[in-house]
């Protein structure tokens, strides 16, 4: 498998496991609804790992245009690689909110909710404010890049797969502690190709995408990433 499918195939997991427990918790008649915040953080953490371990060892399982972005800057990937990942891992986000949106068919017509149906897809602010929406997704992205290039700085050692498991619980406790300000996306493939889908597909009741507020998800985790590599560089 070459690099670009394993990041494709890798980030459509990402979202069929991370939109798919959003859908469940949000969506009415599904079994799962009502199950909160925990439940989601939980179930983004995993989708995580899963996808981390199916393609790590063949791309690295980067998963994430912010993260790709980040170790170029820091030197850990090489620049020429960057583009065809990114252009993966839009796609695989896209395909897999299309599976996500197949699984749930029957329960789009019996919610109304026209928010909790665009969260199954991307990410919303609980308090609209572009200033700290924007600095929010700098922050979580930030600390996402810096501690993973932290865990292979010199002399930190990993047994084999102990750290996709750590990476995991690193994505949960992100969520717990910083995401309930704008719904932690931290991935700009996770919102906008998911998002692109909301647009597209057939959706009862749908409503706006809500592309005015698309663009904080998408240059917020960038920012977030440089800023983590450059200070990564800076300190080890």
């Amino acid at each position: 498998m070459s690099i670009f499918m394993a990041e494709l195939i890798g980030t459509m997991v990402l979202i069929i496991l991370g939109g798919g427990v959003v859908a469940g918790v949000v969506l009415n008649k599904s079994k799962a609804n009502g199950a909160g915040w925990v439940v989601i953080t939980f179930g983004w953490g995993f989708a995580v790992m899963i996808a981390a371990y199916m393609v790590g060892h063949i791309s690295g399982a980067y998963l994430n245009p912010a993260l790709t972005i980040g170790f170029a800057v820091a030197g850990k990937l090489a620049w020429a690689q960057v583009p065809s990942m990114i252009l993966a891992q839009m796609i695989g986000a896209f395909l897999g909110a299309v599976v996500v949106w197949l699984h749930y068919l029957p329960h789009w017509k019996e919610t109304e909710d026209q928010e909790a149906k665009l969260a199954v897809f991307s990410t919303g602010p609980a308090i609209r404010s572009t200033f700290g929406n924007l600095l929010s997704e700098i922050i979580g992205t930030a600390f996402l890049v810096f501690v993973l290039l932290a865990f292979g700085a010199k002399g930190l050692v990993f047994a084999d797969g102990l750290k996709t498991l750590v990476v995991a619980f690193l994505i949960v406790a992100i969520g717990m502690s910083l995401g309930g300000t704008t719904g932690y996306a931290i991935n700009p493939a996770r919102d906008l190709g998911p998002r692109i889908a909301h647009a597209i597909l057939p959706i009862a009741g749908k409503g706006s995408s809500d592309w005015k507020y698309a663009w904080i998800p998408v240059i917020g985790p960038i920012i977030g990433a440089v800023i983590a590599a450059l200070l990564y560089m800076g300190l080890f």
